[in-house]
């Protein structure tokens, strides 16, 4: 599929502009108003997590859940342990460096290269990167790239259709994903985990097992932390860098800005093209939410699907011309400027001052040479998530 222009968004889907904004079927909500979005992530207690696998993860199989999984009070006092890890000021002191001398490095070899893949160069940049938070930095850091790309390349779990997945293929897809999972398992999280028992660091992977957490719920944190640091941050880098070479004005505005523009023309691309386009919530307890006059009810045990990017383009929260690129748009209070990207709520994600710093700093690197598209490159979807995927991102560079 070739990539249309720019100026819009990019990662066009035909026909979700013209879907209702809330819906109801089957003991399913499709949710795709900002309103209702923030109102049922924000929703205490209400709801628990039921994306990302969750569901499909037998219940006692580890003895501690990871993060994402959890819920409630139990959240809140683990999310306030890992919040420093992530902290805006934690990125700039102890990460700035790290992404500065990788970004440094990547870009002199696109240079003398001549030409580079630049979602192959924004992979190895964005796994060092959040290697470093996590720990994983006991093997090989261009080889765990490409095994967690093989990770994440299998069947989504979609709790939407579960019940309608049938024995045989709900047993192929779990065994498509053993195999990447042991690997990364074996080469990547157990020497980590063994060089932290003996001497532990300011890392994630420190911090779960001194916390007591066992082995499954580690290594299904570091998938986390892996999808959330390393293949989202790619995909958004090189989605950020198309609409960079595709705009002239927009490219010639970035290289010259300081870095709170910079950081809005960032933060507006995200709005456009969010890199998760759906967030899955299971309702715990009947709960209302209201989208405009409009109030709905929800009853306990049904599945809440929420439409980040149609939220996101929601004229009644971004004003007109919701598909254009305009930075530094009028929102309303309390909305940021990628508006539900990054989520809401209590599982909003931690890390978007590490995301949004480290893609500025190796596209303002990158910019700073003549950069030009080599040709089309290609973009595929995740139908469950709505993720996009850009692939053959060829530059030429110097």
């Amino acid at each position: 599929m070739s990539v249309e222009a720019a100026c819009r968004r990019i990662s066009v889907k035909p026909g979700e502009a013209d879907e209702p904004r809330v819906e109801y079927a089957d003991g399913v909500w499709r949710i795709r108003s900002t309103e209702a979005v923030r109102q049922i992530l924000r929703e205490r207690d209400a709801t628990a997590q039921a994306g990302f696998n969750s569901e499909a993860i037998p219940e006692g199989t580890m003895a501690n859940e990871p993060i994402l999984f959890m819920d409630g009070e139990p959240h809140r006092q683990q999310r306030s342990k890992i919040a420093r890890y992530f902290a805006p000021k934690t990125v700039a002191d102890r990460y700035r460096g790290l992404m500065e001398s990788r970004a440094d490095a990547l870009v002199a070899e696109m240079v003398a290269a001549g030409e580079a893949r630049l979602d192959e160069v924004s992979l190895r940049y964005s796994t060092e990167v959040a290697a470093k938070v996590i720990g994983l930095t006991n093997s090989n850091l261009t080889r765990m790239a490409h095994r967690l790309e093989r990770l994440f390349d299998q069947p989504s779990y979609d709790p939407a259709t579960a019940g309608k997945e049938g024995r045989v293929k709900a047993t192929v897809r779990q065994l498509r994903g053993s195999l990447p999972m042991a690997w990364f398992y074996a080469w990547d999280v157990r020497p980590a985990i063994r060089e932290r028992r003996k001497a532990p660091q300011e890392d994630v992977i420190s911090h779960l097992l001194k916390e007591g957490y066992g082995i499954p719920a580690i290594l299904i944190e570091c998938v986390t932390y892996g999808a959330a640091g390393m293949a989202t941050t790619r995909e958004f880098i090189s989605m950020a860098a198309l609409h960079l070479l595709r705009d002239d004005a927009l490219r010639a505005r970035f290289v010259v800005a300081g870095e709170a523009e910079r950081y809005a023309i960032l933060h507006e691309i995200l709005r456009l093209e969010p890199i998760v386009g759906h967030l899955y919530r299971r309702a715990q307890r009947g709960f209302t939410f209201t989208d405009g006059e409009e109030t709905h009810v929800v009853a306990d045990g049904e599945l809440l699907d929420l439409f980040v990017r149609q939220a996101n383009a929601d004229p009644a929260t971004v004003g007109e011309a919701p598909l254009d690129l305009c930075p530094a748009r009028p929102l309303p209070r309390g909305i940021g400027p990628e508006v539900m990207s990054f989520g809401d709520g209590a599982h909003k994600c931690p890390g978007n001052a590490l995301a949004i710093q480290e893609s500025d700093i190796l596209l303002t690197r990158m910019f700073a040479h003549p950069v030009r598209l080599a040709r089309e490159p290609r973009l595929s979807w995740d139908d469950i998530i709505s993720g996009y995927a850009l692939r053959d991102v060829t530059v030429t560079v110097g």
